[in-house]
């Protein structure tokens, strides 16, 4: 199934995507508490998403709606955790060269700079970046959708993109093990962790996380919809790709994951609760965003995500 948060009127409804161009209203179509909202759906287990297949092949026409009548919202627009990681190593080492550069290019002797940069050893990859998941807590308060415009902050200058996916934990654990792991996914959803450079690159060089680089109202884009596993032959071979304006920027696939998601579900549940709901991004795949492509956006720009089998997340940047 393909699910979805929407709008109509001044109503926010769980739905289910019927072909290109409609979508059931899962309440409207039975009364059930798990239909209340995509978070309640996760939570009522498999019997409920059962439920909703049948539902979804029946089709009643009391509960279709015509997919351009309705505003789709974030599939879930308040994640109640949202951890996004580094499971695409080759883009991490690509950006570290990259910043490396870029320091370099502003030395009298910018070749020399370069060398003394990437000797110090900041510049690489480390070690424990493969040896475990590595990641940040962010933002589960600042969730965008699909359609809507993301404002800039007035702080930044520097507009980017990165071109992530991630997965929506269903049934919670404890210690879940690596055979188990899949069990937990619920589904995939396109994930944009937009990018203030200008602030974030003088916040990490000081050894710190991303900090306001990444953590401004709407900064972390979900949508359009949430994929259940079934719907995928397989995960780990979609292709991915990110459009500015209609012209491709980046294309990559999601089996160059070093990690996988349940390499992260059983890291994040070791001696600790994961629960329902929450979300964990991937990290940006290689080329999957402009810092490393040397390529800025600019004030009104409109950014596509697109991931195989998923969907279309496209959204506005505009400037404050």
């Amino acid at each position: 199934m393909k699910l979805v948060t929407f709008e109509t009127g001044a109503e926010r409804k769980l739905g289910a995507l019927v072909g290109d161009d409609r979508v059931l209203d899962l309440a409207a179509a039975a009364a059930d508490p798990a239909f209340a909202s995509m978070q309640a759906l996760i939570e009522a287990g498999e019997r409920a998403l059962d439920r909703a297949r049948g539902l979804a092949a029946q089709q009643p026409d009391r509960a279709i709606l015509p997919l351009s009548g309705v505003r789709l919202l974030a599939p879930l627009p308040r994640p109640i955790r949202l951890r996004d990681c580094s499971l695409f190593l080759a883009h991490m080492e690509k950006a570290l060269a990259k910043w490396a550069q870029s320091l370099a290019e502003a030395e009298p002797d910018p070749k020399a700079a370069l060398e003394a940069l990437m000797a110090t050893g900041k510049y690489s990859l480390k070690q424990i970046f493969r040896d475990q998941v590595i990641y940040y807590n962010g933002d589960h308060l600042a969730v965008s959708g699909p359609g809507q415009d993301i404002v800039w902050p007035s702080y930044s200058e520097w507009m980017d993109y990165e071109l992530e996916w991630a997965c929506v934990i269903g049934p919670g654990g404890h210690d879940i093990k690596a055979a188990d792991a899949a069990k937990h996914i619920f589904g995939y959803t396109i994930f944009n962790d937009w990018s203030a450079r200008d602030v974030q690159l003088p916040v990490m060089d000081a050894n710190l996380g991303p900090g306001e680089g990444k953590d401004f109202a709407a900064g972390n884009g979900l949508g359009p919809c949430i994929v259940t596993p079934d719907e995928l032959p397989d995960p780990y071979a979609l292709t991915m790709t990110a459009r500015v304006n209609g012209e491709e920027w980046s294309r990559g696939s999601t089996s160059t994951m070093h990690h996988s998601f349940e390499d992260a579900v059983v890291q994040f549940s070791r001696e600790k609760p994961l629960h329902a709901g929450e979300v964990i991004g991937s990290g940006t795949v290689l080329s999957g965003c402009g810092f490393e492509l040397g390529r800025r956006l600019a004030d009104g720009d409109l950014v596509e995500l697109e991931i195989e089998h998923i969907g279309v997340l496209a959204n506005r940047v505009v400037r404050r």
